[in-house]
């Protein structure tokens, strides 16, 4: 309950957002903060790990219908992936920018109770079972795809490019390629 009311304040204040305006903002007294962390650092290091933390991403994939068409899938799935990449960077660039650095804590691992590459693998993964209900249109397995199209989607342009692609854009151009079918030639 703390470290979901202080995500927000440390997206806006970072390392600067006092723990009298998380305890207001979580609805508890300030002491009450100091009973569950030794102090404000490790507040800012638990909220840092569970921006990290790729369940919430996992189940946004996981709520996407089946029996949307696969392009929508893929837009739906851009969209949660993207949202993922913005709450970490939101609060890894805010506590940066405002001077906080991770004091030494244990690996990744240990701080998230996922390394990278599963937590990676989990997404892979989630990805994988949207593309399941189309597997036989596919040219490769669809965990293969799956990376392919998170790959994709982690390198695109920042927002305010204007060369970056919508998400329906993304998935189209993933699935048909970047080439103009003889059919949409002709239009």
């Amino acid at each position: 309950m703390i470290v979901k009311a202080a995500i927000p304040l440390i997206a806006e204040y970072g390392a600067a957002v006092t723990t009298s305006k998380i305890a207001r903002a979580a609805g508890i007294g300030e002491a009450t903060i100091f009973r569950v962390f030794t102090g404000k650092e490790e507040l800012l290091d638990a909220c840092m790990a569970e921006a990290m933390r790729h369940d919430h991403a996992v189940r946004e994939l996981m709520s996407i219908p089946s029996d949307l068409p696969l392009p929508d899938r893929l837009a739906e799935a851009a969209d949660a992936l993207e949202a993922h990449l913005d709450r970490m960077g939101a609060i890894a660039g805010s506590l940066h920018a405002s001077g906080h650095r991770r004091r030494d804590t244990p690996t990744g691992e240990q701080r998230t109770g996922m390394g990278r590459e599963e937590s990676m693998a989990a997404i892979r993964s989630a990805v994988a079972d949207l593309l399941e209900p189309d597997k036989a249109s596919l040219r490769l397995p669809a965990d293969r795809i799956a990376a392919l199209f998170i790959g994709l989607l982690f390198t695109r342009p920042r927002p305010d490019d204007e060369s970056r692609l919508t998400a329906q854009q993304l998935a189209d151009v993933f699935l048909n390629g970047a080439l103009v079918h003889a059919e949409e030639a002709d239009r």
